[in-house]
């Protein structure tokens, strides 16, 4: 007997799941120019190897196969809102299928299949029928499953908020085993940022140095430093060679990416030291500044009253200083303030009408104009909200408290739902420190992320990355990579449906039958009324 169900994209099965809550959706609604996903579940009595076919009309589809992944670590406090707290196998990776369109179903078990259809722009409005159809080539048993999408005549707009991933060139040479900057390494890097852009991360994180980032004190991390730098002994100046800095910003450009965000100036937890810098002397390479050097070390100053100005000059030439964003550290904590209120009267002229970005949870940083443009834990924003315009909001390891995240043991709708939210808080922009974070905790070694999806069980599972190293240099998506793009689709609708109606309608829009004002913990917790509130907000624009 072979089995198939036609379900949204918010479905999550592990294989243990008996499908008794899968509920189906054979019908939907989206724009034009809009990614949009649906799933087929598969199951098959008994076992065998069952061949997929599928038939997508005039519009262009991919199907890819959901595989579970193993998650040993869930989170050292989580809340309530968890498809399950236990270790064990949960639905993650997105796989292609094989060449002939076939893939593994075990006896008993469902086997999802994760359906996207890209809309083109021109493509008529109307209805369109797409068939999914399964056969078991042991015994002839074919079933089919039909999925209906109404195409409205109206265009997604452009995305106007920022979305800045930490996105991590050192992972990629380390995994692929390729010298860093090398034309193989420049090749899979390109792969890896494609795939950002497409999923809605405009903004490029930039290694001028190997950034400061997850490493242990007293260690580096593998060099991936784009900016060449000489010391000149005699004259006591640095010369700096931006060719290879230069070929990164137009490989961003012409990717797609919006703007840039620099490495970090200083190191993560307080700011204490100088990040580890590459210079050649007398044309030998060798180390300077790292965790040994102070962070308001008069050397460290002398080096970035010398990089700033050329820098800022070559940056100009690609982008307007409002598109490219400079970080002292990450998270300063209370106890950083005055050591914080240095670096920024060291730094701040230098950087002139370059902004600064810093992820943040304290408001004081802000009250006391040390940070400008905070990036707020989204468990702290509501004492940032109507203080700080613009405002961005982040989210990782420490984040609970219901609100939203992406961690793999979270149903789908978690991540989704901070594309409505973004709206609500008129958020400019979202961070995230793990697009590709192949290592374990403070960067020690590399780890396999197919089989270790939580730095080696230092992060609940999936905060590291939301993209995959596949073979040949290409990144695999996730389900989280997929769900989190199409909530900031949600935010471009709702966007479109202001400049309709208004933003005070839009938000009663997005009230309706609650009792409670939408808020970063507090929002329906079913997949049923995001999938319902999307479709209202479809509605209105048509």
């Amino acid at each position: 007997m072979l089995d198939i169900r036609i379900t949204h994209a918010l479905t999550k099965l592990r294989p243990e799941d008996s499908g008794d809550s899968l509920k189906e959706c054979g019908s939907d609604i989206a724009a034009r120019e809009e990614v949009f996903s649906f799933c087929a579940a598969v199951r098959m009595m008994p076992g065998g190897l069952a061949t997929v076919k599928a038939d997508f009309a005039d519009l262009p589809g991919q199907v890819r196969v959901v595989e579970a992944v193993p998650c040993h670590f869930n989170g050292a406090n989580p809340d309530a809102d968890m498809i399950s707290t236990a270790p064990g196998l949960y639905p993650d990776l997105l796989l292609p299928l094989e060449d002939d369109n076939s893939f593994r179903v075990i006896s008993g078990q469902w086997r999802m299949l994760w359906c996207t259809v890209r809309i083109p722009a021109d493509v008529a409005p109307g209805r369109r029928n797409f068939r999914i159809i399964v056969t078991n080539p042991l015994d002839g048993a074919s079933a089919t499953g039909v999925f209906s999408l109404e195409v409205i005549p109206v265009t997604l707009p452009e995305q106007t908020i920022w979305h800045n991933e930490w996105f991590h060139t050192d992972c990629l040479s380390a995994w692929y085993r390729v010298e860093s900057w090398s034309p193989e390494h420049w090749r899979i890097v390109e792969n890896f940022a494609r795939n950002a852009v497409e999923h809605g991360i405009n903004i490029l994180y930039t290694p001028l140095w190997t950034p400061p980032l997850d490493t242990e004190v007293g260690r580096r991390r593998p060099d991936c430093q784009l900016l060449g730098i000489a010391w000149d002994s005699a004259s006591g100046r640095y010369r700096f060679d931006f060719s290879r800095l230069r070929r990164y910003l137009e490989m961003g450009l012409r990717l797609g990416f919006k703007g840039f965000a620099m490495s970090h100036l200083f190191s993560q937890w307080g700011a204490a030291s100088t990040p580890c810098i590459r210079v050649e002397v007398d044309g030998v390479p060798e180390y300077r500044f790292g965790w040994e050097v102070a962070s308001d070390s008069p050397e460290y100053a002398d080096f970035l009253n010398q990089l700033m100005p050329p820098l800022q000059a070559l940056l100009r030439e690609y982008v307007e200083p409002e598109r490219c964003f400079f970080s002292l550290s990450d998270e300063p904590r209370i106890e950083h303030l005055s050591a914080y209120r240095r670096l920024v009267e060291m730094v701040r002229p230098l950087l002139g009408d370059f902004p600064t970005i810093e992820a943040l949870s304290n408001y004081e940083y802000y009250r006391q104009d040390l940070v400008r443009n905070p990036v707020v834990a989204l468990n702290h924003i509501d004492e940032f909200r109507d203080r700080v315009k613009p405002l961005w909001g982040y989210y990782c390891v420490s984040q609970s408290q219901l609100v939203p995240n992406r961690f793999i043991a979270m149903p789908s709708r978690r991540t989704r739902i901070f594309g409505i939210l973004a709206y609500v808080y008129d958020l400019a922009g979202f961070l995230h420190w793990g697009f590709n974070f192949y290592y374990s905790q403070y960067s020690r070694r590399l780890i396999n992320p197919f089989l270790h999806t939580d730095a080696d069980g230092a992060f609940p599972a999936g905060d590291p990355f939301i993209v995959y190293p596949g073979t040949d240099g290409e990144p695999l998506d996730s389900i989280r990579n997929e769900v989190l793009f199409a909530g900031f689709q949600d935010l471009r609708l709702l966007q479109a449906l202001e400049k309709k109606i208004g933003r005070p309608a839009t938000l009663e829009l997005l009230q309706q039958g609650l009792s409670k004002p939408l808020a970063m913990s507090e929002y329906p917790r079913c997949d049923e009324w995001l999938l319902t509130v999307r479709r209202r907000i479809l509605a209105a624009l048509a």
